[in-house]
C-alpha cells in the first residue's frame, strides 16, 4: 500500500467553526489543521513515472506523508472499514482511464492535527464525534491500521434458521438479532410455510422475505381491514383512495402499478440525439408527465447527509424505472424536523431539549440534510425548484413533559416529474426466455435492512442495526445508468428494454423477484454474476444489500448485443444476472467457494402470496388542547415571531445550494423577481425546447393542524397545494393529480382512527367534490421515537401528516404568475377568502410561536368554492388580468402580504375593513389567496365571482404602494399596524442568514444578509450594447449548411442537452459525442466545426472539479493529441462551460495564449452556488462575444469550484489583453464586484469568462445555454420576445464557421 500526504483539506472557516464549537465544550484546541491523504492499493512497486502521475493525479506526494499521517496523535479518518466509498470508485477509474494499470483501487483520507494532540485525549476523542460520521467513516488509531482500509475478507458462509427443531422460538430469536421486524402473524406464516417444505430457511430467504413484505414495501396498514370504534369499515385505506382514480383518472395512463404514475402530457417535441448519427433533433410527440413522491426519514434521522441524498436519488429512479424507461426532469426537496434551537439564537417557543442519542438533532438534520438532497440532484443533473420546511415540538395534549409531539423523525421527502415517451408507458410483458440485468454500481455492504429498519417506531430497532441500514450515494453512477435509459429511451419502439425496475430497499432481493413476479413468471439467479466491490460478502448480504444507483432490466435475448453497446459508451456497470423461466419459482444459486445448497430455494407464492393480511382496530380520541390565549399580544411582536418560524421564514439556506436551472427548461422556479426572493407558489417547467406546453408542481402540507383535526390537516394539505398550483397556466382542475405522502404514528394512542378518518375525508368526500385523483402515494407508518433517560421514557411522535404534492400539464407557460407586484398599473389586491370569513387561529403559526395550540382550526368545510375559485383564476390568467399572486397558508394574510411586498420591494397600504378581531383577520390560516388586479378590470371580475358564487368572499383589501419602505394595515380608520419593510424582510431573513452562517462562510452570510438594507438597490437588469433581434448568423443560416458542433461529455456530465439545443438554435447540427466514443475513434474532433465541453461532474469532481476530465485527456496519448490539433486549427472553436470550463483551464498547456488562465478552486462561501447573477460583457477577442461588448445582463451560475484563482505574476496583469478576460460579474448597479453574492464565488477581479487562441477557445463559469430561451429565465424584462440575448453567443458562433 502507497500513502501520499496531501492538501488542506478543510477551509479556515470551518476549522474556526470546529474550534470555537471545541471551546464552547472546555476543550481548547489549538492550531486545528486538516488535510487529505491518499491510500493506493497496488499489485506491486509502481513505477517511477506511474508514481510521479500518480502523485500529479491526486496532488499528494510521498515526501509529505510523514508529516500528514504519523503526526503523533493524528485523528485519521478513513471510509467505513469494510466499505468503498464513491470517491474510490470514481477516482480508481481515473487512475485506469490514465494508464496506471499496477493500481486496484484509490481512497482517500482526512488526518485531523492539533496542537497538544497526542495528549489531551478528551479533546481527541470530542474532535473525532465532530469529525466524522460513524454511518460511513471509520477513525484509524495509527497509520499502520491504514492497511485495513483494503482489507479483504473471504466470503462469508450462507446462515441458516432451525425452524424445523427449534420452531417458532428459533425465527423469533432472529428476528431480533437480524432486525427483520417480521410480526407475529409472518413468524407463524414462515414457520408454517418452511416445515411444508420440509427444510430450514436461509437467512437469504429470510432477509428477502422481511424486506419484501415489510411495512415499507408491502403497505400493510393501508391494504389491512379496518374497524373504527368496533365498527368494521367497508374499504382498507388503499381501496378508499384507489377509488379516486376509478371516479376521475380519464387523464392519468399509469396509476398503483409501477414505481411511478404517469398523466396525460400536452403534444411537443422531445430534444433526443438520434441513435443512428447522434444528431440532436426534435421529435413532435406527445410529452407524458411522470410524478411520484418518497420518503425517506429513517435513514434521514440516523445520519443526514447520506440519508437525505439517497432519499433523492431513490425517487429519480423510481422515475426513470417507471414503464420501459421515463427522464426524470425536476424536483422537490423536503423537511420536517422538531425545533431547530439554533445555539446564541433561542426562540421563546422552544421547549427545553429532550432527545435521543441515538438520532441526529433537528439542526444537524437541517444543516446536513438537505446538502446530501442537493447534492445528489446537483450531480445528477436534475434541477430542485420546490419543496417545504417545518419544525413543531409541542407538549402532547395531556401536558406530560416526558411526551411530545413533534419530528425527532423527520420527514424528509423526496419528489419530482420526468417525461415518458407514448411507446414507453407500458412495460411488455416479459417472455420465459428473457435475460435479467443489473445496470449500475457494484454491491457493497450498505444499507442492510433498510426497508425494515424504516418500517418500525426509532428506538424499538438495535442500534448496530440502525447503523447498517443507512446507504450511501453515488449519484455520477446513477447519472450514467441514466444515460443509458437515455439512448433507450430516444430508440423509441426498438428500445431493448422490456421492462424495468430500481433497486430500492431490499435490493436485489426485492427489486429482481418483484420484476418477475409482476410479469407472473420466475426466474433463476447467479449470485456470482452480480458485481460486488466486497469480495467478503456472505450470500445474504449479496442478495440483500442496498448499494444505490442500480437498476434491474428484463432484455431479449436477440437485443442484449445492442444493449451492452449502449452500456459500454456510457462506461455504465452492468452483468447478466440470470433469466426469467415460465415456472412461478425463484432459484439463487450460491456464490463460489462458499458450500451449501441454493441460498434461494422458493415458490414465488411463498414470497408474495399468502402472508396473512393485517386487521386494524382504531379508537378515536379527541384532542384536548385549551383554547387559545392571545390576550397582550400585539401585532408587531407577533409579526416578529411569526416571521422567524422556520416554516414561515426565508428559505433561501435551502434553496441556492440546488442547481434549479440546469436542463434548461426551468421556467418558474423559487426564486422570484429582480431581487431574486424565494416566494414562488410553484414549480414550473417548460416541455421542450420549442413551444409553451410544460408541467407544473406544487406542495401543500398542513400537518400542525393534525394535533387538533386530522381530516381538517387533510383538506387543507390538499387546498393549499392547488392553491399553490392555480398560479401556473392550467387548463382545468381535473388536469391536476395529486401525490398523498402519509406519515403517521400507528399504535400510538387515537392515530390510528386519525388516519383512517383522514384518508375517507380526503379520497372518499373531497376529491370527488373536487374531481380530482391521487395517482400515485407513499406512506410511512412509524413515526414515533422513544428513549429512555434513567426511568423516565420519552416519547414523541409526529402528528399525522399528510404532505400533498400537486401535478399537472400546463397549457402555456408563459401565463405562470408570481408574488412579485406590478408597480406600473394602477391595481387593487383582492382577497378571495375559501374560508368564508372564519378566522380559526387553532395550529397556526401565531399559535405555535406563543408556544400554544387551540381547539378550532382552519377547514375547508366548502370545496366548492376551491373548485369555482380555479374556474376564475383560470379566465383571469387567459385574460392577462392576473398581474400577481400568493396563496394565504402559514402565517395568514400578513405574510402572504409581507412576502408579496419583499419581492417587489414596494410598501403596501392595506385595509381589513371594520373587522372584530384584527389579530385574527391578519394571522389566520385559512384557505384562500391574494390577487394583483388592473383596477379598470374589477367590474369584469367582479362578474366573474358573481358567476361562480364567489363574490361574497372576494373583496378588496389595499393596493402597493404608500410611504416608502412601509407596509401599513388599518382596520377601518384605525391602523393597527405599521412598520419598515426593509425591517419584516430583515427579520423573516435571519434564519436563512444564521443557517447559512453555522453551515457555511459566516462572512459571506454577512454580506448576503447586509444587501437587505440597501433600499436603493435597483436589482437584476438588462441592457444588451446590441441588438438582440439582429441575427449576425442569417446569411449563414440561409445557405442551408449547419456545421457540426461535438456536444462533448465525459461521465458525469449533465448540461448536454441545453447546450445542443441553443447551438441547435443558432443553425448548427449539435452532435452527442462522449469521451468513449473519441478515445475509441468513433469520432474525431477533426471532423468538427467547434466543440463545447458541457457542466456537470466529470467523475464527480473527485479529483478537483474538471480536473480528472483533463487528466484523463493529458494522460492519453492518442487524446492529448487530438485536442492540441484542434486548439491550434484557424477555423474552428471551443467552448467550456462550467465544468467544462475548468476542464479546459486544465488544459492551458494545449491551447495557445491559455497560459495565464487561472485554476478553479472552491467557492469562497464553502457551498455550492446556484444563483441568478448579473455579468458584464468585456472587450476581448472571443469570437463568441463579438458585438456584445458592454452588455450587463443576468445570467444563472450553478457550481461548487468556481473561483478563478490566478498565480500571483498573473493577477497584475488582469484584465487586460494578456489574460483575455472577457466576462466578470457586476452588482445590480453595474459595478465589477468582489462582493458576494454578486460575486458568488469569490473570483479576483469577478473574471468568471476568458478566452485564448486570439478568441477561438472561450471558457466560462454561467451557463448562457440555460437562458437562451426567455421563458427560461427567472427574471427577464417583460419586453424580451422568444429568445433573450444570450442567443447572440451562439449565433455568433454560427457566424464565425461561415
Amino acid at each position: 500500500m502507497l500513502i501520499l500526504g496531501g492538501a488542506s483539506a478543510v477551509s479556515s472557516f470551518r476549522l474556526e467553526k470546529l474550534t470555537l464549537d471545541a471551546a464552547g465544550r472546555g476543550h481548547k484546541i489549538k492550531s486545528l489543521r486538516a488535510f487529505f491523504f491518499y491510500l493506493a492499493d497496488t499489485n506491486g512497486e509502481l513505477s517511477p513515472n506511474d508514481k510521479a502521475r500518480l502523485q500529479n493525479l491526486v496532488d499528494g506526494t510521498q515526501e509529505c506523508t510523514e508529516d500528514v499521517v504519523a503526526a503523533a496523535g493524528a485523528l485519521l479518518v478513513v471510509p467505513r472499514w469494510g466499505t468503498r466509498s464513491p470517491w474510490s470508485t470514481k477516482a480508481s477509474e481515473i487512475a485506469k482511464r490514465c494508464s496506471l494499470s499496477g493500481l486496484r483501487r484509490l481512497e482517500r483520507g482526512v488526518a485531523w492535527h492539533f496542537d497538544d494532540m497526542s495528549h489531551d485525549v478528551k479533546a481527541r476523542k470530542y474532535l473525532a464525534q465532530l469529525v466524522h460520521d460513524p454511518m460511513i467513516e471509520s477513525i484509524a488509531s495509527d497509520p499502520a491500521k491504514l492497511a485495513q482500509t483494503f482489507y479483504t475478507a473471504a466470503a462469508g458462509p450462507l446462515g441458516f434458521v432451525d425452524v424445523r427443531d427449534g420452531g417458532t422460538a428459533a425465527l423469533e430469536d432472529a428476528n431480533r438479532r437480524e432486525g427483520f421486524a417480521l410480526n407475529h402473524d409472518e413468524i407463524a406464516y414462515l414457520v408454517e410455510e418452511f416445515k411444508r417444505l420440509g427444510r430450514n430457511p436461509t437467512d437469504a430467504e429470510l432477509m428477502m422475505f422481511a424486506q419484501v413484505n415489510s411495512e415499507h414495501c408491502r403497505h400493510k396498514i393501508f391494504n389491512a381491514r379496518w374497524s373504527v370504534d368496533d365498527i368494521d369499515q367497508p374499504q382498507s385505506l388503499f381501496e378508499m383512495i384507489k377509488s379516486t382514480h376509478a371516479a376521475n383518472g380519464d387523464k392519468t395512463l399509469v396509476a398503483y402499478r409501477d414505481n411511478a404514475a404517469v398523466i396525460t402530457g400536452y403534444p411537443s417535441a422531445w430534444f433526443l440525439p438520434r441513435p443512428d448519427d447522434g444528431e440532436y433533433s426534435q421529435l413532435a410527440e406527445p410529452m407524458h408527465l411522470v410524478m411520484k413522491v418518497e420518503t425517506h426519514n429513517h435513514p434521514t434521522a440516523i445520519s443526514p447527509f447520506p440519508g437525505a441524498a439517497t432519499g433523492s436519488g431513490g425517487e429519480i429512479r423510481d422515475e426513470g424505472a417507471t414503464g420501459r424507461g421515463g427522464k426524470p426532469k425536476a424536483g422537490i426537496t423536503g423537511f420536517s424536523v422538531s425545533d431547530l434551537r439554533l445555539p446564541g439564537w433561542p426562540m421563546p417557543w422552544e421547549l427545553e431539549l429532550q432527545h435521543p442519542r441515538r438520532l441526529a438533532s433537528p439542526l444537524q438534520i437541517m444543516l446536513d440534510g438537505p446538502i446530501g438532497a442537493a447534492s445528489f440532484n446537483n450531480e445528477f443533473g436534475r434541477p430542485n425548484i420546490g419543496g417545504y420546511f417545518r419544525t413543531l415540538e409541542v407538549l402532547c395534549d395531556a401536558q406530560d413533559k416526558a411526551l411530545r409531539r413533534g419530528y425527532h423523525k423527520p420527514i424528509m421527502l423526496a419528489g419530482g416529474m420526468g417525461n415518458i415517451r407514448p411507446e414507453h408507458v407500458a412495460k411488455q410483458p416479459i417472455e420465459a426466455d428473457a435475460l435479467i440485468v443489473v445496470l449500475g454500481g457494484p454491491a457493497m455492504l450498505i444499507g442492510l435492512g433498510g426497508g425494515a429498519a424504516s418500517s418500525v417506531d426509532s428506538g424499538q430497532s438495535d442500534e448496530a442495526l440502525d447503523f447498517a441500514s443507512v446507504q450511501r450515494g453515488n449519484a455520477e453512477m446513477q447519472r450514467r445508468c441514466q444515460e443509458v435509459l437515455d439512448r433507450c429511451i430516444a430508440l423509441g419502439a426498438q428500445s431493448p428494454i422490456v421492462s424495468l425496475h430500481d433497486v430500492g430497499a431490499g435490493g436485489l432481493s426485492n427489486a429482481l423477484p418483484e420484476l418477475v413476479h409482476d410479469a407472473g413468471i420466475g426466474a433463476v439467479f447467479n449470485l456470482d454474476a452480480i458485481p460486488s466491490d466486497e469480495p467478503g460478502l456472505s450470500p445474504m448480504q449479496l442478495w440483500c444489500n442496498e448499494a444505490q444507483e442500480r437498476y434491474v432490466l428484463a432484455v431479449a435475448p436477440e437485443r442484449i448485443e445492442d444493449f451492452k453497446a449502449l452500456c459500454a459508451r456510457e462506461r455504465c456497470l452492468f452483468s447478466i444476472v440470470g433469466s426469467a423461466s415460465a415456472d412461478e419459482h425463484l432459484r439463487v444459486s450460491g456464490v463460489t467457494g462458499v458450500a451449501g445448497p441454493h441460498p434461494v430455494d422458493l415458490p414465488m407464492t411463498t414470497l408474495f402470496g399468502n402472508a396473512p393480511r393485517m386487521q386494524r382496530d382504531a379508537r378515536r380520541q379527541a384532542a384536548n388542547y385549551p383554547a387559545l390565549d392571545l390576550s397582550d399580544i400585539t401585532m408587531a411582536e407577533a409579526f416578529d415571531r411569526v416571521l422567524r418560524l422556520p416554516a414561515v421564514a426565508d428559505k433561501t439556506f435551502l434553496i441556492t445550494i440546488g442547481d434549479r436551472s440546469v436542463g434548461g427548461q426551468v421556467v418558474r422556479d423559487q426564486m422570484v423577481g429582480p431581487w431574486q426572493v424565494p416566494v414562488a407558489d410553484a414549480g414550473v417547467t417548460a416541455a421542450g425546447f420549442d413551444g409553451q406546453t410544460g408541467e407544473a408542481m406544487a406542495v401543500g402540507e398542513r400537518t400542525p393542524l393534525a394535533l387538533v383535526s386530522g381530516p381538517a390537516s387533510g383538506r387543507m394539505a390538499v387546498a393549499e397545494a392547488i392553491t399553490n398550483i392555480a398560479c401556473a397556466g392550467i387548463h382545468t382542475l381535473s388536469d391536476v393529480h395529486l401525490s398523498a405522502n402519509w406519515m403517521a404514528a400507528a399504535g400510538e394512542v387515537g392515530e390510528d382512527a386519525a388516519l383512517f378518518d383522514t384518508v375517507r375525508a380526503v379520497a372518499s368526500e373531497l376529491c370527488p367534490a373536487l374531481g380530482i385523483s391521487i395517482p400515485v402515494g407513499k406512506d410511512s407508518m412509524s413515526m414515533s421515537t422513544r428513549w429512555k433517560v434513567g426511568e423516565v421514557e420519552h416519547s414523541v411522535s409526529s402528528p399525522l401528516s399528510l404532505v400533498i404534492t400537486a401535478f399537472a400539464s400546463v397549457g402555456d407557460v408563459r401565463k405562470c404568475v408570481t408574488p412579485e407586484l406590478n408597480l406600473e398599473l394602477d391595481t387593487d389586491l383582492l382577497l378571495v377568502d375559501l374560508g368564508r370569513g372564519c378566522q380559526r387561529l387553532g395550529a397556526s403559526a401565531l399559535a405555535q410561536v406563543y408556544g400554544q395550540v387551540g381547539d378550532q382550526v382552519p377547514d375547508l368545510e366548502y370545496p366548492q368554492d376551491l373548485v369555482a375559485f380555479f374556474e376564475v383564476t383560470r379566465e383571469l390568467l387567459a385574460q392577462d388580468l392576473l398581474l400577481a399572486y400568493h396563496d394565504r397558508s402559514d402565517g395568514g394574510l400578513g405574510v402572504t402580504l409581507a412576502e408579496m411586498a419583499f419581492a417587489s420591494r414596494c410598501s403596501l397600504d392595506i385595509d381589513l375593513g371594520v373587522v372584530d378581531d384584527p389579530l385574527a383577520a391578519v394571522f389566520a390560516e385559512e384557505a384562500g389567496a391574494v390577487l394583483q388586479i388592473p383596477r379598470d378590470a374589477l367590474d369584469h371580475v367582479w362578474r366573474l365571482f358573481e358567476r361562480v358564487g364567489l363574490r361574497q368572499w372576494v373583496r378588496i383589501i389595499g393596493r402597493p404602494g404608500g410611504t416608502p419602505d412601509t407596509v401599513r394595515i388599518r382596520a377601518g380608520t384605525e391602523v393597527v399596524f405599521e412598520a419598515r419593510r426593509s425591517d419584516l424582510h430583515c427579520a423573516w431573513s435571519e434564519l436563512s442568514s444564521r443557517m447559512q452562517g453555522l453551515r457555511d462562510n459566516p462572512q459571506c452570510a454577512l454580506e448576503e444578509y447586509a444587501r437587505l438594507r440597501d433600499l436603493s438597490d435597483p436589482g437584476l437588469s438588462a441592457s444588451p450594447a446590441f441588438d438582440p433581434e439582429h441575427n449576425p448568423a442569417t446569411k449563414a443560416i440561409l445557405s442551408g449548411k449547419r456545421p457540426r458542433i461535438a456536444i462533448l461529455r465525459e461521465q458525469g456530465v449533465n448540461g448536454q442537452m441545453e447546450m445542443a439545443a441553443a447551438f441547435d438554435r443558432a443553425g448548427f447540427a449539435a452532435v452527442d459525442v462522449t469521451m468513449s466514443d473519441l478515445a475509441e475513434r468513433r469520432h474525431d474532433l477533426a471532423d468538427f466545426s467547434g466543440f463545447v465541453a458541457c457542466g456537470g461532474f466529470s467523475f464527480g469532481d473527485v479529483l478537483g472539479a474538471g480536473q480528472g476530465w483533463a487528466k484523463s485527456i493529458l494522460f492519453q496519448g492518442h487524446l492529448r493529441g487530438m485536442f492540441e490539433a484542434f486548439f491550434h486549427r484557424d477555423n474552428a472553436f471551443a467552448l467550456g462551460v462550467c465544468n467544462g470550463c475548468q476542464m479546459m483551464a486544465a488544459l492551458k498547456d494545449l491551447i495557445p495564449g491559455a497560459q495565464h488562465w487561472p485554476k478553479f478552486a472552491n467557492n469562497h462561501s464553502g457551498q455550492f452556488e446556484s444563483r441568478v447573477v448579473m455579468v458584464e460583457v468585456l472587450e476581448s477577442e472571443s469570437v463568441l462575444f463579438e458585438g456584445m461588448t458592454g452588455s450587463r445582463l443576468p445570467v444563472v451560475v450553478a457550481h461548487g469550484e468556481g473561483r478563478a484563482v490566478f498565480s500571483g505574476s498573473d493577477i497584475a496583469l488582469m484584465p487586460d489583453d494578456v489574460v483575455q478576460a472577457s466576462l466578470r460579474f457586476v452588482d445590480n448597479y453595474g459595478n465589477a464586484t468582489d462582493q458576494y453574492p454578486f460575486n458568488p464565488n469569490g473570483s479576483n477581479h469577478g473574471i468568471t469568462g476568458l478566452s485564448a487562441a486570439r478568441g477561438r477557445v472561450t471558457i466560462m463559469m454561467p451557463h448562457p445555454e440555460r437562458n437562451f430561451r426567455t421563458v427560461t429565465n427567472s427574471w427577464h424584462p417583460s419586453d424580451w420576445g422568444e429568445h433573450s440575448p444570450w442567443l447572440r453567443l451562439f449565433q455568433n458562433a454560427r457566424e464565425f464557421v461561415s
